[in-house]
C-alpha cells in the first residue's frame, strides 16, 4: 500500500508539543496538545488488531502521529485528532479563513463524485450541486441516494470533480481514492482533514478543514455525544496555486 499521504503528514510533525488529553465520543474524537491546541477526527470503529502504542497520552506529537498508519482504527482516529491539532491552526500562513468548500469551482455540466454523504455538511447543498451533469455519492453506511463505497472503483475514474471526506484517511481508503481520482479536480473536506500544504503534491486541489477555536466547549460537546463541531470551530481552506 502507498503510504505517501501518511508519510507526508508524519514528516512535518515535531517534538515541541505532546498529546496531553484525549476525549472520545460517539461521533468525534478530540486531542489536546500541551500548548493548548485542539484537533478532532471522526470516530472510526475498528479495534480488532493490536495498537501501535498502549496510549498516545504523553507522547510527542511526532511520535503519536505515527499511529495514523495504525490498522487499529480507534488508535488511528486518536492520532489524526492529534495531527489535526498540530496542522489546523489559525496562525497558519497557508489557510484561507472562512472559505467555503466549493467556492470558485465550476459545477455546471461536470460529473461529480462524492465519497461520504456530505449533502448538508461542509457548505455543500443539493442546490449547489444541481447544475452537475451527474452526481454519484458513495458511503460506507446505507443512506438513501448513496451507492455502497465499493462503487467508487467504477464511478470516480469518470468524474471531473471528486469531493472526499477527510475520514477516508483514517480508514486507509484515501490513497486508493486519490488514485482513482487522478484525472479529476479533487477536494478534501470535513473536520478530519489535515490541512498540510505538502499534501497538495499528491494531486489534491483543495483541502477544507476545521480549526478548533474554543476547545473546552468542543470537548464538552463530544462528551455529550453531540454531532456538530461548527459552533466552536472555523472553516479554513488550503488550495493549490
Amino acid at each position: 500500500m502507498d503510504f505517501s499521504y501518511y508519510d507526508i503528514l508524519i514528516r512535518g510533525l515535531d517534538e515541541s508539543v505532546c498529546v496531553s488529553r484525549l476525549v472520545h465520543g460517539v461521533a468525534w474524537t478530540a486531542a489536546v496538545l500541551s500548548d493548548g491546541r485542539c484537533g478532532v477526527a471522526m470516530h472510526t470503529t475498528g479495534d480488532t488488531v493490536p495498537r501501535m502504542y498502549p496510549s498516545l497520552l504523553g507522547l510527542p506529537v511526532s511520535e503519536a502521529g505515527k499511529a495514523i498508519r495504525s490498522w487499529n482504527l480507534e488508535e488511528a482516529t486518536e492520532a489524526f485528532a492529534a495531527v489535526n491539532a498540530f496542522y489546523n491552526r489559525r496562525d497558519s500562513e497557508y489557510l484561507c479563513r472562512d472559505a467555503k468548500t466549493l467556492d470558485g469551482i465550476e459545477i455546471c455540466g461536470k460529473k461529480v463524485g462524492m465519497v461520504g454523504y456530505m449533502l448538508g455538511h461542509s457548505n455543500i447543498t443539493t442546490e449547489l450541486l444541481a447544475p452537475a451533469e451527474k452526481l454519484w455519492i458513495t458511503d460506507r453506511e446505507e443512506k438513501t441516494g448513496a451507492y455502497p463505497d465499493s462503487a467508487a472503483e467504477y464511478f470516480l475514474p469518470q468524474c471531473d470533480l471528486v469531493i472526499i471526506t477527510g475520514s477516508a484517511a483514517i480508514n486507509k481508503t484515501m490513497p486508493r481514492l486519490l488514485e482513482l481520482s487522478r484525472s479529476a479536480q479533487v477536494v478534501l473536506t470535513g473536520p478530519s482533514v489535515s490541512c498540510c500544504p505538502e499534501l497538495l503534491a499528491l494531486g489534491i486541489d483543495r483541502m477544507h478543514g476545521r480549526v478548533i477555536t474554543e476547545p473546552e466547549p468542543m470537548l464538552q460537546m463530544i462528551r455529550q455525544k453531540r454531532l456538530s463541531v461548527n459552533p466552536w470551530s472555523e472553516g479554513f481552506c488550503i488550495r493549490a496555486t
